[in-house]
């Protein structure tokens, strides 16, 4: 057996908090060779991605290693000047974020960001980079591919953003990458694509992969073998068709377990009830590109539409009209049958109250700089007048719905939680204004299935006690099976099909309809493989890949 590409022995860490390091990780070993994939996977907060990180030599803020050793062929990394760890990041190591919008710069073009590190490290000069860019985007599905690039971030969807970030990582062709949860932004159908691209181009260049992930099908297509953690500890790993075969430990065996919580589907509406939300033949453009056409849907009193499509196909858009962010060119949103101003600069501050949202990108929708009392508690004082006491009082409630200590966690800043704990922060503060409407986007996109049920069961109490209505935008459809009563497909900016959830999953269905069915992956290492090869698109763009060598 060769030596390994990454070795990692005695992995500890230590977490800053009210002045005091804590253990997070405990003694973590890890062997990495080259051309093997290596999934970590359990819930949030078990350290995945702070391993991750460790395996470049770097930790995130108020994160330091604390003992044991990262050796990246042969290099130290934990005691590696800062530049050696520069000439490395980039070229021979690269990382694919779990959030790109926080990790592109909005002031520069994407193919310039691509670029970057090719030219920096003598790998391609500009011509050449850009180039390879092009061949990189269209390998990946993205629409357009030689003109993408040269659009800002905000100017893409959040799907978008993650392939042009994949691609990012490849362009220097390194030997390791990490991916911390690199589709977790995409709907099903461009998954598929996406980690076909990504097996195709590790397999062609023996590149090495830490895939982090709490989407337990995605791993069993990607990973060679599959580590479990919780809480910072090891509990097993094995190789992967033995894990899902076998797992030896009670943990693991709980994370394997099917997801219960399926919520029955309500009563439709007594006829003629007023919707709380009416959405009437909304056309919208971005510049003078139109990206919604004649978009028309109802929410009615505590109910649940879950809005799916792929990336790009208006599902976010629709919910920016309705919020006023983005104004429509023509149609109409009402509130509880009132028109409502179509820029809500113009909309009255209860108006503004009745309708709240849950960002999917929580790392951009969480002020880096405010500690978890004062971003939950400034739509508490806001839009309930509650100040001192009182606010913090309310906060503290707040995060006891969500099931966050307040003890542990009011005073802390976003950078010292999870991307699930980030999230559930984000659902106190759409929580704290007490609205009648709230749009969830993609709101358990970031979290492992235990804690994503957790949400779910909370989402669902919380619209039973306070008859909310819910707008579910998700590409996850065990999210719309599980919380929805209607559905709404988008494609194109157009609503091809809606209507109850037991009629939506029952055939016959659209054709749009069937292929998101068709394609949610499942708990079996070959489904990629025969599903690639019964759309007879088996080893889908081999010609571009081999240009890329």
């Amino acid at each position: 057996m060769t030596e390994p590409l990454l070795k990692i022995r005695g992995l500890t860490l230590e977490g800053l908090s009210d002045e005091t390091w804590t253990q997070i990780v405990n003694g973590v070993d890890l062997d990495l060779h080259r051309g093997e994939v290596l999934g970590l996977i359990g819930e949030s907060g078990a350290g995945k991605s702070t391993i991750g990180l460790a395996a470049m030599g770097f930790t995130r803020d108020g994160v330091r290693i604390s003992g044991g050793s990262v050796e990246f062929d042969g290099i130290d990394l934990v005691n590696a000047r800062m530049g050696v760890k520069r000439d490395l990041l980039g070229k021979r190591i690269a990382y694919v974020a779990q959030s790109a919008a926080a990790s592109f710069n909005p002031a520069h073009k994407l193919i310039d960001q691509h670029t970057e590190a090719p030219v920096e490290h003598g790998v391609m000069n500009e011509k050449e980079s850009q180039e390879d860019a092009m061949r990189l985007y269209e390998r990946l599905r993205l629409p357009n591919p030689e003109e993408i690039g040269f659009r800002y971030p905000h100017q893409v969807s959040g799907g978008q953003l993650q392939r042009a970030m994949t691609a990012m990582a490849m362009s220097c062709r390194p030997d390791l990458i990490i991916f911390d949860e690199p589709t977790t932004a995409l709907d099903v159908t461009t998954q598929i694509e996406v980690l076909a691209a990504i097996r195709d181009i590790v397999e062609q260049f023996g590149t090495a992969a830490i895939y982090i992930t709490h989407d337990l099908a995605v791993v069993a297509q990607m990973a060679d073998r599959i580590k479990v953690l919780f809480r910072g500890d090891e509990v097993e790993e094995a190789a992967t068709r033995t894990m899902l075969d076998s797992p030896q430990e009670d943990y693991t065996r709980s994370l394997w377990a099917v997801r219960s919580f399926e919520r029955p589907e309500k009563p439709a509406p007594a006829a003629g009830a007023v919707p709380v939300i009416s959405v009437d033949a909304i056309d919208a453009f971005y510049g003078d590109v139109q990206v919604l056409r004649g978009v028309s849907f109802d929410i009615h009193e505590g109910r649940t539409v879950a809005v799916v499509g792929e990336s790009g196909s208006g599902k976010s858009t629709a919910a920016r009209c309705i919020t006023g962010l983005l104004p429509p060119r023509s149609g109409v949103i009402r509130l509880d049958g009132e028109e409502l101003p179509l820029d809500y600069r113009k909309r009255s501050k209860e108006q503004l109250r009745q309708i709240q949202m849950i960002y999917q990108m929580a790392d951009t929708a969480l002020n880096p700089r405010k500690t978890i009392g004062e971003i939950i508690g400034r739509p508490v004082e806001f839009y309930r007048g509650l100040k001192g006491a009182k606010r913090r009082d309310r906060v503290a409630q707040l995060l006891h719905e969500i099931e966050l200590p307040p003890g542990e966690y009011i005073d802390r800043l976003p950078s010292e939680l999870s991307g699930g704990q980030k999230q559930r922060i984000g659902i106190a503060r759409a929580l704290a204004a007490e609205p009648k409407f709230i749009i969830c986007d993609e709101v358990t996109s970031a979290l492992d299935q235990l804690v994503a049920e957790g949400i779910l069961r909370l989402l669902a109490r919380l619209q039973d006690e306070r008859k909310l209505s819910y707008m579910f935008i998700t590409h996850d459809l065990a999210t719309v099976r599980a919380i929805s009563d209607e559905v709404v497909v988008m494609k194109d900016g157009e609503v091809v099909e809606q209507g109850p959830k037991r009629e939506m999953f029952s055939p016959p269905h659209h054709p749009y309809t069937d292929l998101l069915l068709s394609s949610v992956p499942e708990m079996d290492p070959d489904w990629l493989t025969n599903l690639l090869e019964e759309r007879g698109r088996d080893n889908i763009g081999d010609a571009a890949v081999n240009k890329m060598a």
